[in-house]
């Protein structure tokens, strides 16, 4: 499995990657996106944040801790991909405002294919080879072809086939999730995820830039006075990042090949998937504050009509 994986990474993290998208675009139609008409404040708020303020924290946090190089390159990548395609159902499961979530998660999802090459040449170039060129051109195709096209597709199969959008859109997913476990599986068996070498105190200080961005998002949107709909949707979209695009820009940008070690490109992918476990538990942990928060307006509501 390891010299399989090791000799098509890039299509492991392109096949997840096209099948998240295409699920996700056959749950959505152009109505998902009335918020941004609707409710602009709140759209335009939640869409800086993530392309803003995000960044900016992850630029703060790089070089305020002096980061090994592998890492400072995962947190970044983090910070540069878009929301992922989980956090509407987080945010549903939340009872945050999903159309708020959906808009966000579009929008920034669009822009990302031209601020995703952007934030990593700013964020990443000291941390590189003098000889490396980032290739941005690459990325952007790769967003084009396994992010935006799937995407498109789906929501035109929503729209001339909605009878089958739905099972399109569950398999898509299911195939989506077996893509990961193939690439963690592939990984580990070819050497690639090695906790040890990873070290206890580089899972720390992801695990720290974690629950910094779950702290400054819901720090933002308080400041922003969100009411807690909104304000769940805004944490969720900056906790749920679309991990599996970071995947395939790792494998884009450092791949796997048999034979060769390559430290600054393992110490990338595990960083990634260290941050895709973690904003699972961050993420629960919203989906329990915001569950309860409702429940609690609720019998207030209820004991202020009696």
């Amino acid at each position: 499995m390891g010299a399989i994986y090791l000799e098509y990474e890039y299509w492991f993290a392109a096949f997840q990657l096209v099948f998240a998208m295409l699920g996700m675009g056959a749950t959505l139609t152009v109505r998902d996106f009335h918020d941004v008409v609707r409710e602009p404040r709140s759209v335009a708020l939640g869409t800086l944040i993530q392309l803003l303020l995000v960044p900016l924290i992850a630029f703060l946090f790089i070089h305020a801790l002096g980061l090994a190089a592998g890492v400072a390159v995962g947190v970044a990548l983090i910070a540069a991909i878009p929301g992922g395609t989980t956090s509407n159902i987080f945010t549903y499961m939340a009872r945050g405002n999903v159309p708020l979530s959906i808009s966000i998660t579009g929008l920034t999802t669009l822009a990302c294919l031209v601020t995703t090459p952007l934030i990593l040449t700013l964020l990443i170039t000291d941390y590189l080879p003098a000889s490396f060129s980032m290739p941005t051109q690459q990325i952007m195709n790769d967003i084009a072809l396994t992010l935006l096209l799937p995407l498109v597709l789906g929501m035109a199969l929503l729209r001339l086939l909605p009878r089958w959008a739905t099972h399109v859109s569950t398999w898509s997913i299911r195939a989506s999730l077996l893509g990961v476990v193939l690439i963690v599986v592939g990984s580990s068996s070819a050497g690639r995820l090695d906790i040890e070498a990873f070290g206890n105190e580089n899972l720390l200080l992801v695990t720290l830039f974690a629950l910094l961005l779950s702290a400054c998002s819901w720090l933002a949107s308080y400041l922003l006075k969100l009411n807690t709909a909104d304000s769940t949707a805004v944490e969720m979209e900056v906790i749920v990042r679309n991990v599996n695009l970071g995947v395939l820009i790792k494998a884009s940008i450092f791949p796997a090949v048999a034979g060769v070690a390559d430290s600054l490109g393992d110490m990338v992918l595990f960083t990634v998937l260290l941050y895709g476990g973690l904003q699972m538990l961050l993420a629960a942990v919203v989906i329990v504050i915001g569950r309860r928060k409702t429940k609690n307006a609720l019998v207030d509501a209820s004991l202020s009509n009696n």
